[in-house]
């Protein structure tokens, strides 16, 4: 434990005005250097909780808590005795005496003052501004008020289309609300992206379901006789209905504190400071973070040069020699689920430079190189897919070893180039945010002896922040520890030291056909005889299922051990929500269904009182079931002729079709009849995470195949197969596998593909990453189930026949079982009784789940001086 000095008259007292991250890094770096065993330390911070992790803030609207966001260790400020004052800002300095003033009133002498007060959201000067309805996205506070406010509301706007402007239209969207971004720039993000990169971002943002608004500014808010927001002048003249508004337009130094006590600010704001982040007026006086106007002229609004300038403010107050002369300004991020990144010269301001571009705009996918005369990488833009922004980076400012063309084209598109870490120079910075180098993350594993990622986290601190390089790091731990010789574990679990591939092969070799005889024969010594794991149960029930008839399993999930095996959506054969209740989906193959069939799914969604909504799968999907009213919706639904729509396992979801040649006047196939014989054939498949499919009829493309697991796209000659591709949040283009194949070529390709991937897949990996990772990559697989080089191809074709002749439907066999039955009840000790904690509340002529708001209360602070 560090020894606080004691607080006398002639212990030097360092205090600290914010206490934000760049704040707390600033402790950190005082404790390191063992300034808080000879200083008094003293934190004034404005905010009712100490500093939390504000560039995740989003986060808290997909269930992270305060807590979770915090990034105050309490047993830290208790061990170096910092003091501690939460809701209690400073208001005044009094620089000749060296004193600071709380809110609280009780000042503080001084030695050295640290400012880190951050910046305030920037509000347009528009009328309205302030009226009820109004609010800016910056703290846990605001966030709650948006929250409650949205409540009661169903239409929200956002002022201003950056980073957090986006964040907070997806929070907006993600509370229930029609949202709309309104950004003055002629694109989106348009610090950290071109127009190239702006057009792919709208596309999929508007595919979200959002409106986006650019090149036009808000002029008026507009308000009822209540004072309440109704709506939204633009500067084209027209007006926007919304109740809600969200101020997100960039920020402002906070700097008035400095400017009441005489400190020299900048023009723009800024409190200015030197090269050592001292304050130019007052040596006593340092500014760190977004308060401060740093040499170099620039206030930086990024979270990893605000640590450097507090690490060197700290180096600077302990003796030691440090600078801050400009910092990095690349950034990744990932904005309603999509990849965007910049490094470097990312517009190309450099004289002569060359831009590398790749652009996909159906897949939304953007990447741009700025490349030098002699071949140097300068920066680039990435939107979409920014998998190699980690090693892009590291490469910036150097002539990479392969061409530009080949860091940016997608497999299967090109040569892409397989630059793993091993290609990076040591000096090369891996995570940014910290700083940290590939060299000290080696020397992490090599001198300090850390084998893992949290180790190396702890270590080093790199993937602390923003966790952008957490994958690199990974990679470079595992290559590290291979080339000192050290044997790295691969097994699946801590129960298995065999890969899940090499368990399926133990499976389909042996016909094991329950989990407790693999892991009791096959597990490590410590695990048999146990219970397993989370992680092992479901993997090897996922396995024992895809291949149930082949090993003399029960094809259905629930029976016997197998029931124990399951994920928590495969428990009860649905969907778990949010407040505990339950959608249902039932299978439209193709996305073709009779319209008695929708009167069906209508009367059942009307006497059950469940919220319904079109799928991007061509479904419709049943939402608000309590888990006993599940069999008697599936019993309704088999009657109509319906099955389960599997969306609750990891196994084939749907086929989607456009019309093809049947109604399109461009269509050359028959692609709905393609897709319902495709998703027919697959339905139940068990797989290692989920699978998706489409059928296009023509090259144009409707049904979006080129984004699925497998797709299929109608030729004059036939059909032609893509493989690995997938949507969501790392957007994959697939890769064509084979082309203008008959039907019962196509049919027998997909038949092996997917059994070599379920084969030889990790856990919970998708066929794009899986493509990806396997030697040899789409040439291998092709050379697998094209060229039949591994002499398995039968094999593959008769288990998946296994599969099509053994199939059952999950909802009929649960409803005509009393047994299985049994399951479905919220309480087992009163199963007629339904979970009172199960609720909603009306929302547009439908239902949402009502979810108690959650309310912060200001816990005490031991070890610290709390006010």
């Amino acid at each position: 434990m560090t020894a606080t000095p004691e607080a006398t008259e002639a212990t030097p007292t360092i205090v600290l005005v914010g206490h934000g991250m760049v704040g707390q890094r600033f402790l950190e770096a005082l404790a390191q250097r063992g300034l808080t065993a000879t200083h008094r330390v003293v934190v004034l911070c404005e905010e009712p909780r100490p500093a939390y992790d504000r560039v995740a803030l989003t986060s808290y609207f997909s269930g992270k808590t305060p807590e979770d966001l915090s990034m105050t260790d309490m047993e830290f400020i208790e061990t170096h005795g910092i003091e501690l004052y939460v809701g209690d800002p400073a208001v005044s300095v009094d620089r000749e005496a060296k004193k600071v003033t709380a809110r609280s009133g009780e000042v503080f002498e001084y030695e050295t003052l640290v400012l880190a007060t951050g910046s305030y959201p920037f509000v347009p000067p528009v009328p309205n501004k302030d009226a009820e309805g109004c609010f800016v996205y910056r703290t846990i506070d605001d966030l709650l008020a948006i929250e409650e406010y949205a409540k009661t509301r169903t239409t929200g706007a956002v002022v201003g289309g950056g980073l957090l402007g986006l964040e907070a239209a997806g929070a907006l969207k993600g509370l229930g609300l029609t949202s709309h971004i309104v950004e003055f720039a002629p694109r989106l993000m348009p610090v950290q992206v071109d127009e190239g990169g702006g057009a792919a971002l709208l596309r999929t943002i508007e595919d979200m379901g959002l409106s986006v608004h650019t090149g036009v500014g808000t002029q008026e808010i507009v308000v009822d006789e209540a004072g309440a927001v109704t709506g939204m002048k633009l500067s084209d003249g027209s007006e926007l209905a919304t109740d809600l508004v969200v101020f997100s337009a960039g920020v402002r130094p906070r700097d008035q504190l400095a400017r009441d006590c005489g400190l020299t600010v900048g023009e723009r704001g800024g409190i200015t400071v030197d090269e050592q982040c001292r304050t130019v007026a007052d040596p006593h006086v340092f500014a760190i973070g977004e308060c401060a106007l740093a040499s170099d002229g620039r206030v930086y609004g990024l979270v990893a040069p605000g640590y450097e300038q507090a690490e060197t403010a700290a180096a600077t107050i302990a003796a030691d020699e440090a600078s801050f002369t400009g910092a990095d300004l690349s950034t990744k991020l990932k904005l309603l689920g999509v990849d965007v990144a910049s490094f470097g010269d990312a517009h190309g301001a450099t004289e002569d430079c060359l831009d590398v571009v790749y652009s996909d705009s159906r897949a939304g996918l953007y990447k741009k190189l700025v490349i030098g005369r002699d071949g140097t990488l300068l920066g680039g833009i990435l939107v979409g897919d920014a998998e190699a922004y980690g090693t892009l980076k590291a490469f910036t400012g150097s002539v990479p070893p392969v061409s530009p063309e080949s860091l940016v084209l997608p497999a299967g598109a090109g040569a892409p180039a397989q630059l793993g870490p091993s290609a990076l120079p040591d000096d090369a910075i891996i995570c940014s945010c910290n700083n940290v180098t590939k060299g000290t993350i080696r020397g992490a594993v090599t001198e300090h002896n850390c084998t893992t990622v949290p180790e190396v986290k702890k270590c080093t601190k790199a993937g602390t922040t923003c966790g952008s390089c957490v994958k690199v790091l990974g990679q470079l731990i595992t290559a590290e520890l291979e080339a000192s010789g050290v044997e790295v574990d691969k097994g699946l679990c801590g129960c298995f030291a065999q890969t899940r591939e090499e368990l399926y092969e133990i499976v389909l070799a042996l016909r094991i056909n329950t989990y407790q005889d693999l892991l009791d024969r096959y597990g490590r010594d410590g695990a048999r005889g146990g219970d397993g794991c989370e992680i092992c149960k479901p993997a090897v029930g996922s396995i024992i299922a895809s291949l149930a008839p082949t090993i003399g399993a029960s094809g259905y999930v629930l029976d016997g051990e197998q029931a124990a095996l399951q994920d928590s959506n495969d428990h009860f054969l649905a969907n778990i929500q949010k407040n505990g209740s339950y959608s249902v989906v039932p299978r439209i193959a193709g996305g073709e269904i009779t319209p008695e069939g929708l009167i069906v799914i209508g009367e059942i969604a009307r006497d059950f009182g469940l919220y319904t909504k079109i799928t991007g799968g061509q479904r419709i999907d049943m939402f608000g079931a309590r888990v006993e009213q599940l069999p008697l919706i599936w019993a309704r639904l088999v009657d109509a002729g319906f099955e389960s729509g599997h969306a609750y396992g990891k196994s084939l979801r749907t086929v989607k079709s456009c019309v093809g040649q049947t109604w399109c006047r461009y269509g050359v196939q028959d692609s709905v009849r393609m897709a319902i014989d495709l998703e027919l054939r697959y339905r139940g498949l068990r797989s290692p995470h989920k699978l998706k499919s489409a059928v296009s009829g023509c090259q144009r493309e409707c049904a979006e195949a080129q984004s699925k697991d497998f797709g299929v796209i109608a030729t004059a000659g036939g059909w032609n197969l893509y493989v690995g591709g997938n949507g969501g949040a790392t957007p994959r283009h697939a890769d064509l596998l084979a082309q203008d194949l008959s039907d019962a070529e196509l049919i027998r390709l997909i038949d092996r593909f997917l059994m070599f991937y379920i084969r030889t897949a990790d856990r919970l990996e998708r066929t794009s990453v899986w493509l990806e990772r396997i030697p040899g990559g789409l040439d291998h697989v092709r050379d697998v189930v094209v060229e039949d080089s591994l002499g398995i191809c039968e094999e593959l074709e008769t288990l998946m026949t296994a599969h099509v002749a053994n199939y059952r439907d999950e909802w009929s066999e649960t409803i005509n079982d009393p047994e299985k039955l049994a399951r479905f009840v919220s309480f087992v000790n009163a199963p007629d009784t339904p979970d009172p904690v199960v609720g909603f509340v009306p929302e547009r002529d439908q239902i949402k789940p009502d979810l108690p708001l959650l309310t912060i209360g200001h816990r005490p602070l031991e070890g610290s001086a709390q006010r």
